[in-house]
Formats: C-alpha cells, structure tokens, sequence
C-alpha cells in the first residue's frame, strides 16, 4: 500500500491502522507465544505430574486414608477437595490450603504414602497464565493487556478495510505473491495472512474480554441489571471477588470452624462418584470447602469437574450424614449468557473440540505472530530517518464523519479505548502543540486545509 492514495478516507484508515498495530505488535508477539502454549494445558499439567502416574496398585488405601496421608504431612492445613485418580495406578491428588497462606497438591500414592506435592500457583501452565492475563504486572498488567487488545480489535477491522480487492484480481489477496519478492511478497504476506486469520483473531479476542477487568466490570453491571445472572459467575474477570481465582483467600478459609465434620466418609463419596464418569479432572469437595469462584462450597459433599471443557461441566451433592444424592446442575441449568461466555471460554482455552480446537489455536496465533513480524519489518523499511514513518494525514476531516462513528461505536463498546481516545485527542490538541519536533516525528503535525 502507498501513500499515493488521495482519498481521505483510505488514508485515514490507514494512520488508523499504523498507530494501533505499532502499539500492539509487542503485545501480539507475547500474548501470542504464551496462548497458543497454554492451549497444551493438561498436556503440561499431566507431564509435570508424570511421576505421580502409573504406580503399583497392590495393599491400595481408600480416599480417606489417602487424605489423612497428606494432612499429616502438612500439620493445620485445611482439606479443599480431593482429585480422584484417572487411572488405578494413579495418585490421588490432595488438595491443600496451607497456614502460611498457599496451597498445595498433595500427592498421595495407592498405598497412602506422600510422593510428592506441588504449589499450583507454580505450575508451568500457572505462570503461562499470569504472563497471558496480566504480563506479570498484576492489575496494572491485566488493564494494558485490555488495552491491547482493544487496539488490537481496531487493527484488525482497519486492516481488513485496507486488503478490501477493490476491484484486483485474487492474486496479492487471497494468496500472496512471494515469488515477486521485496516489498510486494512482504505486503502480500501481511496483507492475505491479515484477512486468513481475521475471523479467528476476532473470535479469540472478543472471547477474552469477560475475563478483562473494566470490561467485565461493566459487563457485570449490565448482567444484573437486564436480570441474565443466574447462579455465580464462573470465570475470572469484572474485579468480582467471587469470581477471582483468589487462592491466598482459598488457602485460609477455614472451613471446618464453621461446618461439623461428615458422617459419611469420603470413600463412599467417591465409590458413588465413580459412576458418574465425570469428566477428568473430577475432584470431590468437602462440606464449607472453598471454590475458585464464588463463596464456599455449602453443608454438603460437592462432586464436580475440573475440565476446561465448560460445556461438559456439573455438579452433583451428597447429604453429609445419608451420603443421599441432594442436588444436581449442569451446564443446562445456567443462564444463556453464561452459557455463550463459557462456550467461548473453552473455545478460547482450545478444550472445546479437544485437539482440533487446540490446533485452530496454534495457527491462529502463528498466523497473528506472522502479522506482528511483516507488520514490524514494513514499518522499518519505509521508515525515514528522524520520524515514526506514519502515513500522512487526510486533508478533508469533513468527510471523514463515517470514521468517527465507527470509532465512537467501538470506544462504546470497549471502555479502555475511549478513555485512550481520549488521552489521545488531549495530547493531539494540548500538549503535542507545544512540542512542535514530536508531533512532526509521530506524524501528528496539524496540516492546514487544502
């Protein structure tokens, strides 16, 4: 593309396109690599866990044996649930809340011995998830990670203003022209992998704002409003404490100070359990133990799944004293909303379609990796010595009017980018006018009206 073009529109679209894929291409780069790792999450979390597998099954304890186990272990640590074993020879895994505040998986082999625990919260796929979510910055990350991803969301539709034929032939759009070689083959490339991957990159983009923390916020408010909340929120996201994967707070709960202690062993829960063939991981919940989203588990034992497969998801409870089946939910029972935002959570994590899903995941963020690379490589090489390089700006702002509607509807919809909007607008008119040399080097000088 050439800045030949005399229609304001275009070249409005294109310094549009230009200054949000500049701001978003690390971001891409990052949030690329560590999403399409996190796809292999149980692939990774079972690897860790390798040792804990396939171990001998002769002089076998039952859960309650296996539990006691880990708490002697871990003196005045508090039993949050317990991960029943895949396989025969499998560990079981106990799950700790510690007094100091952590937690830990316990593992505990089929004879009742500790052979080894883990912090979650230091698991691979743990870290991968916090550099994801919030590039390892806390709140402030996880708001400049929204931030780029709504920028990014405005990349996206301005390049696929900018690839629109027009007119050419399939060649340069549809496929790309390597065989030309230079800038044409590097144009091309960004060009036919921007529009390829377009859909897929929307897609995953808007599945990650409920987990955001402005957007979800007022995603929240508007779910209590309209009266869609049914039941408590299960994902993270919107600043919800009930809704936060908040494990120093599960850690410390207390829960046996306020419920009395079962009747009914945990063996006989998971006997029952077992038939269920819940979908692994399955984990059995005591009465008052905490949960990972909303507040802790009620009077009761809680069968549920682990499984980033949110469809397959369900609970079943268990009287204390009678061991009685008492409850039952499914994915069925939650409201259409939090159905479609779950649908596209797992879509997101890469579980909905098992490797298939996984593998779209791969190629959507390898296609969106290639952008960021030809995206930089553009920039530099028509970049002019002593300034950023941005096209230059349209002449006729009066008929750019169809712009500023779609970026209004876009800051309505995306929080974070109308308060940049409107840094940006502030800059452009109050500061950058009094720093004539920057605003000439970001290609922000105001030009008079032809």
């Amino acid at each position: 593309m050439t800045d030949s073009n005399p229609v304001p529109l275009y070249r409005t679209i294109w310094r549009w396109h230009f200054y949000a894929g500049l701001f978003v291409i690390p971001f891409v780069l990052v949030l690329s690599a560590t999403g399409a790792a996190y796809l292999f999450k149980p692939d990774l979390d079972r690897w860790e866990e390798r040792a804990w597998r396939g171990l001998p099954t002769a002089g076998a304890v039952d859960a309650d044996a296996r539990v006691a186990a880990a708490l002697a272990d871990f003196p005045g640590a508090n039993f949050h649930y317990y991960r029943i074993p895949e396989a025969p020879g499998d560990a079981a895994i106990v799950h700790l809340g510690l007094t100091n505040g952590t937690m830990r998986d316990v593992a505990v082999s089929p004879q009742g011995r500790v052979i080894g625990s883990a912090d979650p919260d230091r698991r691979i796929s743990a870290w991968l998830s916090r550099i994801h979510g919030s590039l390892l910055l806390g709140r402030a990350g996880s708001l400049i990670v929204e931030l780029a991803a709504s920028w990014a969301i405005v990349m996206i539709l301005t390049g696929l203003y900018l690839w629109w034929p027009r007119g050419r032939g399939a060649a340069g759009v549809v496929w790309p022209r390597l065989s030309l070689g230079g800038r044409t083959a590097l144009r091309d490339l960004h060009a036919v992998t921007g529009f390829w991957v377009s859909g897929l990159a929307l897609a995953l983009l808007f599945t990650a704002l409920p987990w955001t923390d402005v957007w979800a916020s007022g995603f929240r408010a508007v779910r209590a409003e309209m009266g869609w909340v049914s039941g408590v929120q299960d994902w993270k996201g919107g600043g919800d404490p009930h809704a936060a994967h908040d494990h120093k707070a599960m850690a410390m709960a207390d829960h046996a100070a306020h419920l009395a202690a079962p009747t009914v062993p945990l063996a006989r829960i998971v006997e029952r359990a077992r038939a269920e063939h819940m979908p692994a991981p399955a984990i059995v919940q005591p009465p008052g133990a905490p949960n990972l989203f909303g507040p802790p588990n009620g009077d009761t034992w809680t069968l549920t799944t682990q499984t980033q497969n949110r469809p397959l998801v369900r609970k079943v409870s268990y009287d204390p004293a009678t061991g009685a089946e008492v409850a039952r939910s499914g994915f069925a029972d939650k409201h259409a909303i939090d159905r479609a935002v779950n649908i596209g959570i797992a879509w997101h994590e890469g579980q909905l379609f098992g490797r298939i899903n996984q593998l779209i995941g791969v190629l959507t963020a390898l296609a969106l990796f290639t952008l960021a690379v030809s995206g930089f490589l553009m920039w530099r090489r028509r970049k002019p010595e002593g300034a950023l390089g941005a096209p230059p700006a349209a002449r006729d702002p009066a008929r750019l009017r169809g712009v500023a509607a779609i970026m209004l509807i876009l800051a309505a919809l995306l929080p974070l980018l109308a308060a940049s909007l409107i840094l940006l607008w502030i800059a452009e008119r109050l500061l950058l006018p009094r720093l004539p040399r920057a605003a000439r080097w970001l290609g922000m000088a105001r030009a008079r009206p032809a």
